[in-house]
């Protein structure tokens, strides 16, 4: 049994990687630090928390440097900009470090970071070294990472959703074009304008036209699964509802191909993936299915003329595009079942 440390608990993405955690078999304590309900409990700002205790229940929130000390293995969930100096403390100590925010998505592309994210690297070394944790790409590189930096919700789905194409060379490389609408939780927990309740109900909301930050960590993946530069087109939408991200992918095959070929790439390339449903073919991708659960689901379909394929990709921007991947990416590291904790099936309505 373990213990782990939770870095920024009370943000959504915190707390339902707490959520995911104190339900984990393999998980016997669980410490948790939080600048804004420092010596609080979890319960307190979250009442879904109260009479969870159990062998692993939440003492009080903690200063970062104390959960750091005690944990086998941290999590950060804090915003961008504040995981380095943890990272490098952890790394420092020879515990195990999972990042979900953006800090370490880049590695060795400081420059990117700089432009997107407005901050040099710190720690150019640790940045170096740290494995980007998509598990159906990089399973065997995270088996011994001492630093894991999680991928961003909008990237998970549309890498996913682009992989097997990219790795069988199927698509034109000039003709990626992705959309994808997300709910309103992927903008965090501090309330704004923009996700408040009147202003983000009933509209579908285009946002960050061609200059949204998860663009750049899109197309580095892009490129390493295609071994070629790739400027794909991404457009995020805000939809209304809490969770979930929907992708609708399009690109021109480079080779004719039937949707029963094209369906067949794609089972074959996940066939074995836990966390990657290919749906049958005629079937349609939604968040629906998919909310609450680590899964990925995927269906791919052409064109009326036969000469583009759209994939769509759906995930739950908390569970798959955060904490749950987080969670799987420990599984891995840990040599536990990939999927323990992460059983989840999806509710039908």
């Amino acid at each position: 049994m373990i213990h782990v440390g939770v870095l920024g608990a009370t943000g959504y993405a915190g707390l339902e990687l707490t959520r995911i955690l104190l339900q984990h078999p393999e998980v016997g304590r669980l410490s948790a630090s939080s600048v804004s309900f420092e010596g609080k409990s979890l319960e307190d700002v979250y009442p879904s928390m109260v009479n969870l205790q159990n062998d692993t229940a939440l003492p009080a929130l903690e200063k970062a440097e104390d959960v750091i000390a005690a944990a086998d293995v941290v999590f950060s969930c804090l915003p961008h900009g504040h995981a380095e100096e943890a990272g490098h403390q952890c790394v420092s100590a020879a515990k195990p470090f999972i990042d979900i925010s953006a800090d370490f998505r880049f590695g060795a592309h400081e420059e990117t970071f700089k432009k997107w994210y407005g901050a040099a690297y710190k720690y150019p070394e640790l940045h170096a070294q740290a494995v980007y944790g998509l598990p159906e790409l990089h399973r065997e590189a995270i088996q011994s990472a001492a630093l894991i930096a999680n991928p961003g919700c909008y990237p998970t789905s549309a890498e996913l959703g682009l992989m097997p194409a990219l790795q069988e060379g199927i698509a034109e490389l000039a003709s990626i074009v992705v959309t994808s609408m997300s709910g309103v939780t992927g903008a965090g927990r501090e309330p704004n304008q923009t996700t408040h309740y009147p202003e983000a109900a009933d509209a579908a909301s285009p946002y960050k036209v061609g200059s949204h930050r998860h663009q750049p960590e899109i197309d580095l993946l892009l490129s390493e699964m295609a071994g070629a530069p790739v400027r794909s087109v991404f457009t995020p939408v805000l939809a209304p509802m809490n969770r979930g991200i929907v992708s609708t992918i399009c690109f021109r095959l480079a080779r004719p191909l039937s949707a029963a070929d094209l369906h067949s790439l794609y089972r074959g390339r996940y066939a074995g993936e836990p966390f990657v449903r290919v749906l049958p073919l005629g079937s349609t991708a939604s968040s629906r299915f998919v909310k609450f659960s680590n899964y990925c689901d995927i269906s791919v379909h052409l064109s009326a003329d036969g000469e583009r394929a759209v994939v769509i990709s759906t995930i739950d921007n908390m569970v798959k595009g955060a904490a749950g991947q987080a969670v799987q990416n420990m599984n891995i590291l840990l040599g536990f079942e990939e999927t323990e904790g992460l059983r989840f099936i999806p509710p039908a309505f």
